[in-house]
């Protein structure tokens, strides 16, 4: 008996493009593309659009769409299979990697277009977002003192999001359904002239920590990369900081970027927090158990105590 799932027909080409993610250059039935799965510079990254494969120079893998999709989201077979039926049936827009979110690069053609473009920026008001918001444990008054609800087009449609604005201008953007990013893809900062920072790979992590916390405000610096391959980036912000607190991801990526700023920043002490919440993928996960736990253990009335990010010595951040 066959049990493989079925594997919906969607061209790798067209996957890219609704990801935002176009040729740097087109020749007669392929294109050359920025790598997906890599910082660089020079287009490395081969489309065979009849064949459609697609081949990483760089690297030297490639293979066929569910390969792509297993090594950008870092999941299983059978996860991947899931990614293509959603988009299949249309009920995601875009599908996003946690390592390399990649922006839109123009091809040679002058009449061509960005897959995805920012229409108009407004506080966040929209229930949809604001209840996606509350199922993260976001706390309402942090998040709309730092996002936005972003109109965007994709395609000639028309969607909304909760956007996070970078240091050049571009944006992060997320929804229960979608989670992407315009062009330019870069890190987003707080100066606040601290001689103290914290790090995050995803804004849903920096919000989790302030929602955890409930500052009135944010007085020391802070850093969001927007992906790991942006801390090559982020560190002439980071490296100037005497202390340097972590708050990366719980998998192979978060282990090597926090690798990389400890070789990167010697001057400075990194101090890693992961461990703090080792059971959960990322800090934000570990605040939405936690809520929960709290809630079901009011609704039993029983004691709840608050969840502490808290090593032993305390941590001053």
């Amino acid at each position: 008996m066959n049990t493989t799932p079925y594997s919906p027909r969607i061209p790798i080409r067209e996957y890219l493009a609704r990801r935002g993610i176009l040729p740097r250059y087109e020749r007669n039935g392929y294109g050359m593309y920025l790598s997906p799965l890599r910082e660089e510079r020079t287009p490395s990254f081969k489309v065979n659009y009849q064949k459609d494969l697609w081949y990483d120079f760089g690297i030297g893998e490639g293979g066929t769409l569910l390969a792509l999709i297993m090594r950008l989201e870092r999941c299983s077979r059978s996860e991947a299979f899931e990614h293509l039926q959603h988009a299949a049936e249309g009920t995601v827009s875009l599908l996003a990697s946690r390592i390399c979110e990649r922006y839109a690069v123009p091809t040679e053609s002058p009449h061509s277009q960005p897959a995805l473009r920012i229409l108009s920026d407004a506080p966040l008001r929209h229930p949809a977002l604001l209840g996606y918001l509350a199922s993260r444990g976001i706390v309402s008054g942090i998040a709309s003192a730092y996002c936005r609800e972003v109109r965007y087009q994709v395609r000639n449609h028309c969607f909304f999001a909760i956007g996070f604005r970078n240091d050049c201008g571009g944006w992060e953007l997320r929804s229960e359904r979608f989670k992407g990013s315009s062009s330019p893809k870069h890190i987003t900062t707080f100066d606040n002239r601290s001689d103290t920072v914290i790090a995050f790979e995803g804004f849903m992590d920096f919000l989790a920590y302030l929602s955890l916390k409930h500052p009135e405000r944010l007085r020391i610096d802070a850093a969001v990369l927007n992906s790991v391959v942006n801390l090559p980036k982020a560190l002439p912000f980071l490296e100037r900081h005497p202390t340097i607190h972590a708050f990366l991801d719980n998998d192979e990526a978060g282990r090597r970027t926090l690798a990389e700023l400890t070789r990167r920043c010697p001057r400075s002490q990194v101090i890693d927090h992961a461990h703090l919440y080792r059971d959960y993928k990322d800090l934000n996960d570990f605040w939405i158990a936690s809520k929960r736990l709290r809630n079901d253990s009011e609704e039993t009335k029983t004691k709840s105590r608050k969840p502490q990010l808290r090593p032993k010595g305390g941590m001053k951040v």
